[in-house]
């Protein structure tokens, strides 16, 4: 069994309909699910993604009206998204000046060039460089052009405030692999390790910063709620019985109908979920039309109308 990459990031958003137009229109990513929370059905959870929802390129928001979020340890501090090349980053400065969005210069960090910048809510992201390497799927109807559009997920950054435990996990039940280290970017003398999946690459790689002095972050509008790990899907029965037989507590087996899941926290209580890569998006709907219209698993649809009656147009 081998872990892929990233397969998505959950993150929380009190102004969904805000969350929707700067996901969409000034990112110019895809809303390729239009659905609800399958645990709180009264909240939207939106996936954004490249033009086919390809695993490995779902940014997706639980839409909670919750108080901001308190940062600190013992989080998911900063999710990467993959651009190809300079002139793109280039072209995403300049945009960010123009759409008064928040961030940072072009850095090279751990020796890829970045672009920091924050949501319209605080939710800490980057554009990284990934050379173009890899399958891209660009949207049509995207108002970004397709050589500069987001092509997935890149490194996810946590922190922790201490390794040794999380490193247990990461290595021996995981299969992750400890690379290469760096100085943490906003706090030079906190070291960040950089552990990678399958053929490695930005789209496959944790980065785990230990900051021991910070105080433990509370959950919040503009925070993370969790991270997924990639699995084929010949694999996912395995992953269940491996983390029963490793002793890690879990969820047990989560079907998601787009995806099936695996649950649990590493040790310092960040939550982790390894998802198969299939069935995918399309398997209950056209691909041309992707998430246009609320779309519910089968075992919520007889409760439809009192759902989507409670939902607030984002549109």
């Amino acid at each position: 069994m081998q872990l892929l990459g990233i397969h998505h990031l959950t993150a929380i958003s009190a102004r969904i309909r805000d969350n929707h137009q700067f996901y969409t229109r000034t990112l110019g990513m895809r809303l390729v699910k239009r659905s609800v929370n399958q645990d709180d059905v009264s909240a939207y959870h939106l996936f954004y993604a490249d033009a086919v929802g390809s695993p490995g390129s779902d940014l997706t928001f639980f839409d909670w009206p919750v108080p901001q979020e308190v940062r600190g340890t013992r989080s998911i501090t900063r999710t990467h998204l993959r651009v190809a090349g300079m002139e793109a980053l280039t072209w995403w400065r300049a945009r960010f000046g123009e759409h008064g969005v928040t961030s940072g210069e072009i850095v090279e960090r751990d020796g890829r060039f970045v672009l920091d910048f924050e949501d319209p809510e605080g939710q800490r992201l980057a554009l990284v460089d990934d050379g173009g390497t890899g399958e891209g799927h660009p949207w049509d109807r995207s108002p970004v052009p397709s050589e500069h559009q987001i092509r997935g997920l890149g490194p996810i950054v946590i922190s922790v405030p201490d390794l040794e435990r999380t490193d247990i996990v990461l290595q021996r039940v995981m299969g992750l692999v400890p690379v290469r280290e760096y100085p943490h970017p906003d706090h030079p003398e906190h070291v960040v390790h950089v552990y990678q999946m399958g053929v490695g690459g930005p789209g496959a790689e944790l980065h785990v910063a230990v900051q021991a002095n910070l105080p433990p972050a509370r959950q919040g509008a503009g925070g993370v709620h969790h991270v997924a790990f990639r699995s084929p899907d010949a694999d996912y029965d395995a992953w269940a019985d491996h983390l029963n037989t490793a002793g890690v507590p879990n969820s047990g087996k989560v079907d998601r109908f787009w995806f099936r899941s695996l649950y649990f926290r590493e040790p310092n209580g960040i939550l982790f979920e390894i998802a198969t890569d299939g069935p995918g998006f399309a398997v209950d709907e056209d691909p041309a039309t992707l998430g246009e219209t609320v779309v519910l698993p089968p075992f919520l649809e007889a409760h439809r109308k009192e759902i989507v009656a409670h939902l607030k147009p984002i549109d």
